[in-house]
């Protein structure tokens, strides 16, 4: 598994190199796997992705990869539902997936990165990202 980046607020970059990217494969460039990135609008937005509580949910899962939700708001000692609300809220920006392969056992949260990197670029901030620090 790759390791997810995670920046914040500066989609016009990743806009520039995605083109660059397309460009380069339809001149027949042979292009490396890329790095999968996820851009965040603020560092509010930062900081509840990458919340305290968030954190030891995916360190729980890679740890002890509970069977199901309930095992792992168990594993953290938390309310199914809160665990249930930050888990979707992770499977919404891609960082968790849940494989329901085995019946009745459940949705099981798995990670779908080694890790995350975050990357944030202080010199092309443009004023759109919030003044929040994560």
């Amino acid at each position: 598994m790759p390791t997810l980046t995670v920046t914040v607020g500066d989609r016009d970059r990743l806009d520039r190199e995605t083109r660059n990217r397309i460009e380069a494969a339809q001149e027949g460039a042979e292009l490396d796997d890329t790095q999968p990135v996820l851009n965040v609008d603020s560092y509010a937005e930062l900081s509840r992705l990458l919340s305290p509580k968030n954190l030891e949910l995916l360190e729980t899962i890679a740890a002890e990869s509970p069977p199901s939700i309930s095992a792992a708001a168990a594993a953290v000692e938390r309310d199914y539902k809160q665990v249930h609300r930050n888990l979707t809220e992770l499977a919404d920006a891609g960082v968790v997936e849940f494989d329901d392969s085995e019946s009745g056992q459940g949705r099981r949260p798995v990670l779908a990165y080694d890790g995350l990197e975050v990357d944030i670029p202080f010199d092309h901030t443009d004023g759109r990202v919030d003044t929040a620090t994560p």
